[in-house]
């Protein structure tokens, strides 16, 4: 587009192309299918996100490292993508939850943290001098209104619910692992030895529990849900999502 002057010329990435195409998401796509993999699976009685998690030197400490991320007691995530930008939204999806606290005294929905985080992502698919996110996020949670949820949200603000589903560099391969493998009936342990060995067809090297990490949603008891969840101590909820120890994800490897 000229300028009034006729002078400097300014450009927006933000424009649909000839084609229909914003070719800036499909940009950031790409940078998701070279992350990687990371997947969730919903079973009868929670939920397991997991995800490879490598670093380029043996020099890095990667006990700093975090790719899955508690955003409150219900709810978390995992991610395929920069990391720079997943640690934005995932600051600004902790933000969110704490501010439905203060105003419901209770943390949200799972689905109504996610169309935050999903018009979030989607905004920047049309603000002047912005960048979409160049990542896409699956977020598991658990809610009395729905129960266990899982989530998919990607670059464009674009969000789906999935039974299982996988994102990054092995999504294709690890999404036809999960239709073959996938049942309604399947047990939180058995989602995640199938998340494990969804991981492993595509993993350069050995897994172990260095390399993997891993979060489950659990279903409040019911005697739980009849205190309102909330903790004798603090008042507080309980939380029904949790990232495994390497100790725990060892066993399971072992197995």
């Amino acid at each position: 587009m000229a300028s009034a002057d006729g002078g400097a010329y300014s450009y927006s990435l933000t424009v649909f192309s000839p084609s229909g195409k914003l070719v800036q998401i499909e940009h950031a796509l790409a940078v998701v299918a070279g992350g990687t993999t990371s997947l969730g699976i919903k079973a009868s009685n929670g939920i397991v996100i997991a995800t490879e998690k490598k670093t380029s030197s043996i020099l890095i400490d990667d006990s700093m490292l975090d790719k899955v991320s508690v955003i409150c007691p219900n709810i978390g995530i995992v991610y395929s993508g920069m990391g720079p930008d997943s640690r934005v939204l995932i600051s600004k999806a902790r933000k969110c939850a704490q501010a439905y606290w203060k105003m419901h005294g209770e943390y949200p929905p799972t689905r109504v943290l996610v169309q935050e985080v999903a018009t979030i992502m989607q905004q920047a698919t049309q603000s002047g001098g912005v960048r979409p996110y160049g990542v896409s996020l699956l977020i598991a949670g658990w809610d009395i209104n729905r129960g266990q949820s899982l989530y998919q949200v990607d670059p464009s603000g674009s969000f789906w619910a999935w039974k299982a589903s996988a994102i990054g560099k092995n999504m294709v391969n690890a999404k036809t692992f999960l239709e073959k493998r996938y049942n309604d009936d399947i047990s939180l342990e058995d989602a995640i030895h199938t998340a494990l060995l969804t991981l492993k067809e595509g993993f350069e090297g050995q897994m172990t529990e260095k390399t993997i990490e891993i979060g489950v949603v659990t279903i409040p008891t019911p005697e739980e849900l009849e205190l309102g969840k909330a903790d004798a101590a603090t008042g507080r909820p309980k939380p029904t999502f949790r990232k495994l120890t390497e100790e725990e994800v060892r066993d399971y490897l072992a197995l």
